[in-house]
């Protein structure tokens, strides 16, 4: 069971692929921080300073400008996330956020997904935002209580 999210953004996909990996850029639309460069076979520590939150996560494999996959959950048996970056020109990149690892068994599954998809949206969102207009205040903006 997986749970997939696209959105078109008008940069190249150099600078969509930096926006991730460079850990002084993460801090501009997602996470508050990222302990070093994502690079594939490395742990990374990130944070979310608004719920005072860290995790790590597991970069599995990574393609320059084109595909991020990492596992983030505890003791490895999280989720398996994918971000495929598809270059339509030199100005344009489409990103495909792929989650896998939902339990359809669950009886949460459904406010699981909601929620899931919510966060992947409103990631995408701030990361047109930043790239696009320059625009880094967006990331603390979704408040879950």
């Amino acid at each position: 069971m997986n749970n997939l999210t696209k959105m078109k953004i008008f940069k190249p996909a150099n600078e969509v692929f930096e926006a991730f990996v460079d850990p002084s850029k993460i801090g501009n639309f997602w996470f508050s921080s990222s302990s070093e460069r994502w690079e594939q076979g490395k742990t990374i520590t990130v944070r979310y300073d608004e719920y005072n939150a860290q995790l790590d996560i597991e970069v599995l494999a990574i393609e320059v400008n084109k595909k991020i996959v990492f596992r983030w959950g505890a003791n490895g048996e999280g989720h398996i996330v994918s971000i495929a970056l598809n270059e339509i020109d030199h100005s344009t990149t489409t990103i495909e956020v792929s989650e896998d690892g939902f339990n359809e068994n669950d009886a949460e599954l459904i406010p699981k997904l909601l929620d899931n998809k919510e966060g992947w949206v409103f990631m995408l969102t701030c990361l047109k935002g930043y790239l696009e207009f320059g625009v880094n205040r967006l990331r603390g903006g979704l408040v879950k209580d």
